[in-house]
């Protein structure tokens, strides 16, 4: 039998770039936080954005100025998947869900993972993708 990885805990900084008025340090955002602000990270990231990694992201937006239909939640839940599986190594994705929004003209998505090596339940991310310039 293989032997399953354990983790103490995920940490990261926060996007606000805010000090902890205690230590005046950077805030930090732990465990299930950490992982969640990495999905969306990746996903909202287009690919050329990162410096040295210009492959890092997903396509998402590109597909948000097409027609809202099955074909184009279809290929954003595809997105999604790779871009999950090839960046966020700490999970293990179990889905990734896109519902066209017709009246809205947006697409509701629901991402459902496990996080690896710490024993929590499993996770489920959504938000909204819109088109915006």
């Amino acid at each position: 039998m293989p032997l399953e990885r354990v983790s103490k805990g995920f940490k990261d900084i926060s996007m606000s770039f805010q000090y902890n008025p205690l230590n005046n340090d950077l805030i930090a955002i732990k465990n299930e936080t950490a992982i969640s602000r990495s999905i969306r990270n990746i996903v909202f990231t287009l690919p050329g954005e990162k410096f040295f990694n210009e492959d890092f992201g997903s396509s998402v937006s590109r597909v948000l100025f097409e027609n809202v239909d099955e074909i184009s939640a279809s290929s954003i839940e595809s997105q999604i998947r790779t871009s999950i599986n090839n960046y966020e190594p700490r999970v293990s994705l179990i889905s990734a869900t896109a519902y066209p929004d017709y009246d809205n003209n947006s697409f509701d998505v629901t991402i459902t993972y496990n996080i690896i090596g710490v024993d929590v339940s499993t996770q489920q991310l959504e938000f909204v993708l819109q088109p915006t310039r």
